[in-house]
This record gives C-alpha cells, sequence and structure tokens, in this order.
C-alpha cells in the first residue's frame, strides 16, 4: 500500500546530528525515517518539515535556511530514489521514475519573521506547504499552547479568543494565491476559525487527530473536523501518543494502530473517510511507538482491514486523498 505522509521533523534530526558533529546519513540510520525505511514502507510521498523552535532558535530564519540544505543535500545525493515535489506532474513523474517523492514544507510561521517577501522566497525554493504557528505566538498567529508541565499533559485549555493578526490574514491570501498550502496543526482555536473563515480553497492540519477522542488541545474538535469535511479540507493523523490515548500523565501514554484506527473510524463517522490522511510526525514525537518507523506502516494497514475497512478507504487514508487533495491546492 502507497503511503503519502504529510508531516515529519527528520530535516530537523538531520540538522541538530550536523551541528553537534555526529552528522546522521539518511541512507540508514536509527531515526523514524531514512531512505530504507522508506523504500520498505512504499512511500509515495514525504513531506519534510523545516521545524523551527522560536524559544530556542535564536535565528530562527537561519535554522530554517539550515534545514533546507539539509534537503536539497539529499535531494542530490540520493537522486536515483528520491526526488523533490513543486507540482502535481512532479509526483507523477516520480512515480513513473520508480522514484519516492519528497515535498520541502516549514512548521512554524515566525520563520518569516511577519515578511511577504520571505514567504515568497520559501515558495522559490520549493516550500509548499506552511503551518501558521508552532507553540509560539508569532507575527501571524497565536497557538494553542503546550502544557507547562512535562507531566501532566491535559491542563491546558484551547485558546478561543486569539486567533490570526492582520498579518496572518494578509499570509492566508497569499500563500492561496501562491498555491502553498495552509497547515492549521498547532494553530490556536480561534486562528482555525479565522482561517476557516478567510480561506477560499481546502486547507489541512498536517498532524492532528480527534479531541473528542483524546482532549489534548492540539487535536481537532468535532465542529472543526465537520466544517473541514465540508470544505474538501484534510487531515493528518498523527501518531503521537500524547494525541492518540488520553492519559493523566503523558508518560502512561501510548501509541498504538488500535488507537489510531478508533480515531480514523471516528473521523469517518463524523466528517466522512475522504478527509482522513496520514501525518506520523516521525522524528518529532517521543513515547514508545507500536509503529515504530516508518517501514512499519503494514501494520496500520493490517489493522484498519481487521476493522472492516474496505480496500478503497484504507487506500484512500495511506495516500489517495492527500493526492487529491494536493493536486487540487499545487
Amino acid at each position: 500500500m502507497k503511503v503519502f505522509d504529510m508531516h515529519c521533523d527528520t530535516l530537523m534530526a538531520l540538522n541538530d546530528g550536523r551541528k553537534a558533529g555526529a552528522p546522521v546519513s539518511f541512507e540508514k540510520n536509527n531515526l523514524h525515517i531514512d531512505l530504507n525505511k522508506l523504500k520498505k514502507g512504499d512511500y509515495l510521498l514525504q513531506c519534510m518539515a523545516a521545524f523551527v523552535h522560536l524559544g530556542r532558535d535564536k535565528n530562527p530564519l537561519e535554522t530554517a535556511m539550515e534545514e533546507f540544505d539539509v534537503f536539497y543535500q539529499i535531494m542530490d545525493r540520493y537522486s536515483d530514489s528520491i526526488a523533490q515535489v513543486k507540482c502535481f506532474e512532479d509526483l507523477e513523474r516520480n512515480r513513473k521514475d520508480g522514484k519516492i517523492s519528497a515535498m520541502l514544507t516549514v512548521e512554524e510561521g515566525g520563520t518569516c519573521l511577519g515578511n511577504p517577501a520571505v514567504l515568497r522566497m520559501f515558495y522559490r525554493l520549493g516550500v509548499r506547504m506552511m503551518t501558521l504557528t508552532w507553540n509560539f505566538e508569532n507575527e501571524l498567529a497565536y497557538p494553542n499552547r503546550m502544557p507547562h508541565s512535562k507531566d501532566d499533559n491535559f491542563p491546558a485549555s484551547p485558546d478561543s479568543e486569539h486567533g490570526l493578526k492582520e498579518r496572518g490574514i494578509e499570509f492566508v491570501k497569499e500563500m492561496e494565491r501562491l498555491h502553498m498550502v495552509v497547515d492549521v496543526s498547532h494553530l490556536s482555536d480561534a486562528g482555525f476559525w479565522d482561517v476557516a473563515k478567510y480561506s477560499t480553497r481546502p486547507f489541512i492540519a498536517s498532524h492532528s487527530n480527534a479531541r473528542a477522542m483524546c482532549g489534548h488541545v492540539r487535536n481537532l474538535t468535532d465542529d472543526m473536523l465537520k466544517t473541514m469535511g465540508e470544505k474538501g479540507c484534510l487531515l493528518g493523523i498523527n501518531y503521537c501518543a500524547a494525541f492518540l490515548d488520553q492519559q493523566e500523565n503523558e508518560a502512561n501514554c501510548r501509541s498504538t494502530v488500535a488507537r489510531m484506527a478508533d480515531h480514523i473510524r471516528y473521523i469517518q463517522n463524523l466528517a466522512g473517510i475522504d478527509i482522513i490522511g496520514l501525518g506520523s510526525d516521525f522524528d518529532g514525537i517521543g513515547n514508545e511507538l507500536e509503529m515504530k518507523d516508518a517501514s512499519c506502516l503494514p501494520m496500520l494497514e493490517a489493522e484498519l482491514r481487521k476493522r472492516g475497512f474496505h480496500e478503497s478507504e484504507i487506500e484512500k487514508i495511506f495516500y489517495k486523498n492527500a493526492v487529491r487533495v494536493f493536486k487540487e491546492l499545487l
């Protein structure tokens, strides 16, 4: 079964290793994702995010550029096996050539420093999707913040008051003009509804789950999911234990294919099968994972078959929904 994964943090992991003087090979490593694992998992496309931590990275634009550089080094070094996607025709060509596709994305709109010129330069460099925030307020919008305690994962309330700033509204419109995908994962509840109000095209929550199934503020409410279904949007199921399994202590949360299937069935019943895709968050998540790396996607396929999902439904979840939506948006 082909796989279209809308989010991973592998570029960050590789860049961190390089900066620490311990570079890691993309061909084979101990991360969730490497080239061999993508091949074994039968990946059609992997979105690769340049992730920036505004509380840690002193120069967010510089960090993003470093991770872009990692991406392009991968594309150059392994050009016989993996190639970049900037438009839908690239995906089709790579598929015919027997290559895995890779899409460059950004996780943290603050990397643009509030400057639309930077956004446009990102597009010229091949960025085709961007989250408006990560876990910090920036020039564009406000996030649904993570809890302050590392041990207790559910004290935070969603932010229903602070949404897109004026510059954020401008960015949504400019991203749509550029045909760059607007990603609402991490965005505040108020920000989600602002995107729903101002967007004219489908948008994406690249790595989020159902809040009714797990009350973490990173997940989406029933009303959000219904709205996304009505607008032809797409959600990528996140494999992070804390977004799948609600426990008082995050250490007790478990990431299992059974719990993923629970979220998938719930979202299907609420908003339809066409809204669902995959957004692993690989190399950006901790806790023990039953599906331990990118080679293990057949485990989820088997669980969905056991739950009674039809072949056509599994194909939609694994790649066909994402192919359809990205074809429209790109």
